[in-house]
């Protein structure tokens, strides 16, 4: 019997030291250095100082500023809070959410009352943190950011086509505006 606690606890000892210090010390040191900038967060610096993340949204209200999906993170984009709201496509406060997110983003953007918002805009996405919206999305906020900082809109869109990204891998999803990227590239502009 004694033998056996023995072993059991040497092998215990080898696997914590193996599962719970060495393989973790590893993958860290290989992170850190082939994708150190993904493993520290993909920061995005201007300045000298950390104004976002790439791989997360941020709010951004004022109309000076392209503005994210809504989130469901939280209290709205909390990275701490990651999550979708799980509300079914024929859940009432969805429906409910979705209408009175549309009729806020056509008052917001001066569209009329009938004009189709895009999907991205009235709904939440899994993680509540996407950082990119659709291009459908994006060039419905043009004409509200181009009015807001004196712009002609064509600028403005043509800011929106440098910013977008392309299919991943060429064939999945849709092409995405990234908002903290073009919100920066408009802010760095004279």
């Amino acid at each position: 019997m004694r033998r056996q606690i023995a072993a059991s606890l040497g092998v215990l000892a080898l696997l914590t030291v193996l599962a719970g210090l060495a393989y973790p010390l590893l993958t860290t040191a290989v992170a850190q250095t082939a994708f150190r900038a993904r493993a520290e967060g993909s920061l995005v610096r201007r300045g000298g100082r950390v104004v976002g993340s790439s791989l997360l949204a941020q709010p951004f209200s004022s109309p000076r500023y392209f503005h994210p999906r809504p989130s469901a993170a939280g209290d709205g984009y909390d990275a701490t809070a990651s999550g979708a709201s799980n509300l079914g496509p024929t859940n009432p406060k969805l429906a409910a959410q979705v209408a009175e997110r549309a009729r806020a983003y056509r008052a917001e953007n001066g569209l009329a009352p009938g004009t189709a918002v895009p999907v991205d805009a009235v709904t939440t996405s899994a993680s509540g943190l996407d950082p990119g919206i659709s291009v459908a999305n994006a060039r419905l906020q043009a004409r509200r950011v181009a009015a807001a900082r004196g712009l002609p809109v064509a600028r403005v869109l043509q800011l929106v086509r440098a910013h977008t990204t392309g299919r991943p891998f060429g064939i999945l999803g849709e092409e995405a505006v990234d908002v903290l990227d073009l919100n920066l590239a408009l802010d760095a502009m004279r």
